[in-house]
């Protein structure tokens, strides 16, 4: 086969090429192969769009759509400051062209660097699904369903990531629905949109249809959106939500059918069954990794019963030279947690008898909703579950000078430390930029930095919004 080449362009049907190295997945796994694996013959596999979940369907489009929900909720609530706005008008082609016109192109080009560039001369690029077929040993169809090649290795590694979770809805699959993977691509903007779940996913995208104008109908089987979050973060986003658009909590979702031209979604609630009249649904209950799709288990892999990956330290799979970084074996599913574990398996690669591990002590997440909600560490009940001892410190927007200026009165940090160290624990912050306010108390946890240092060991600009962390910080009562 031809070196830098698209995979099947001179190779017999059924053919057997070996490689030094093979990754499966062009997400993270894509960034692993530099010029320091130049000595290497090296085979990458993508069964979907080259770039992963993160570039294509994931978090760069939707944050793209989130900051244009978020202009378009301003005239909603800029009266309170005395600007008289009106949304008069949302071109939903526009925005959504816009958007894909950016990212299209940068993954059509990542393909085209890697089959064609001169610094990929040792590199094949395969567009299929790859299959473990023995051990070492993995099939690659090609996504028309025609070529075939088998290729072995001396090392894999697995960056196959994950796809959403489409649960068995009796008339779910009759009727039609929608995924994150196809929803920010529709025609035309629904007139009403049904959301089946409750968490990041159904917040982010419940937010953008309905800042856009959509009736949205977020249907949760939990009595709370977000109930991953800490439940005083959990609870207060769940109030604001359904001021925005309406949630159906403790509903089940039981019988998806087509009526006329419109979708009805029967629920089960404490207080009976209902009907619910939609134009589009999008089912946002998770990701499931996509371990299965590759028939790891032919190969030695283990997993876990929801299919992650098991790895160690390392990132190392139970076989030796088989690693897996990303979604198919992270319980986060988070893209700097898949590129983190990245550059470990890169090193651990380019240096066995030296290799590093993974630290994912302080990982951190954010929701894109409205308002935004960022974590970080333990919440109160698993401390109180773990029975770790913890003091709380608490801020409110409304009580910063910065929040006085945005009119924010729902919006609060809450940061927890060991009382007698002060160490932190967790931080959860809901309202205005809260993913970007968090970043100090995740430098703070992972450095080591105690509550008292932090607020009194630097300056802190007035008035800005990091002064919500500075006071939280100092609200909290230690020991010493």
């Amino acid at each position: 086969m031809a070196a830098g080449a698209a995979g099947w362009g001179t190779c017999a049907q059924w053919g057997v090429t070996h490689y030094d190295l093979v990754v499966v997945g062009t997400g993270s796994g894509n960034t692993i192969v530099t010029k320091q694996f130049a000595d290497r013959k090296v085979a990458i596999v993508e069964r979907g769009i080259f770039g992963g979940t993160c570039l294509n369907v994931g978090c760069i489009p939707t944050k793209m759509f989130v900051h244009t929900a978020d202009l378009a909720a301003v005239p909603s609530h800029s009266s309170r400051l005395g600007v008289d706005e009106k949304l008069t008008g949302v071109r939903w082609p526009d925005i959504r062209d816009r958007i894909f016109g950016r990212i299209d192109p940068i993954s059509a080009g990542g393909a085209e660097y890697r089959e064609h560039h001169p610094n990929n001369v040792n590199v094949t690029l395969y567009h299929g699904t790859g299959r473990f077929t023995a051990e070492r040993e993995l099939t690659v169809t090609a996504n028309d369903g025609g070529s075939s090649e088998v290729l072995t290795a001396d090392q894999f590694v697995l960056a196959a990531g994950s796809r959403p979770i489409v649960p068995f809805i009796p008339g779910l699959e009759e009727t039609g629905f929608h995924t994150s993977d196809t929803i920010m691509r529709l025609p035309s903007l629904p007139r009403r949109l049904g959301i089946i779940g409750s968490g990041f996913v159904a917040a982010e995208f419940a937010h953008v249809f309905s800042s856009l104008g959509v009736e949205v109908t977020l249907i949760a089987r939990s009595d709370r959106m977000l109930r991953h979050e800490d439940s005083e973060i959990a609870k207060r986003y769940t109030e604001l939500a359904a001021e925005k658009y309406t949630v159906k909590l403790l509903h089940e979702t039981v019988h998806v059918w087509r009526r006329n031209d419109a979708i009805v979604l029967k629920t089960l609630s404490p207080a009976g069954a209902d009907e619910i009249l939609v134009d589009e649904v999008l089912v946002a209950v998770g990701r499931t990794p996509n371990s299965d799709l590759l028939d790891v288990g032919v190969t030695g892999v283990e997993t876990e019963k929801d299919g992650r990956v098991v790895v160690d330290e390392y990132q190392q799979t139970a076989v030796e030279g088989i690693y897996a970084l990303g979604d198919v074996c992270s319980p986060y599913q988070l893209k700097h947690v898949a590129n983190h574990e990245a550059r470990v398996v890169q090193h651990n690669l380019l240096h066995p008898d030296d290799r590093i591990k993974s630290d994912h002590r302080y990982v951190p997440h954010a929701v894109f909703g409205s308002p935004q909600v960022a974590s970080v560490g333990l919440t109160e009940e698993e401390a109180i579950d773990q029975g770790i001892p913890y003091a709380v410190g608490r801020e409110a927007y409304a009580d910063i000078a910065y929040g006085w200026a945005m009119e924010d009165t729902t919006g609060f940090a809450k940061i927890l430390a060991d009382p007698d160290s002060g160490l932190l624990l967790g931080a959860h912050i809901i309202g205005p930029q809260a993913s970007t306010v968090i970043q100090p108390i995740i430098q703070a946890m992972t450095f080591g930095l105690d509550a008292h240092t932090m607020a009194r060991g630097q300056y802190w600009i007035h008035p800005a919004m990091p002064e919500l962390i500075e006071n939280a910080l100092l609200n909290i009562k230690l020991k010493n």
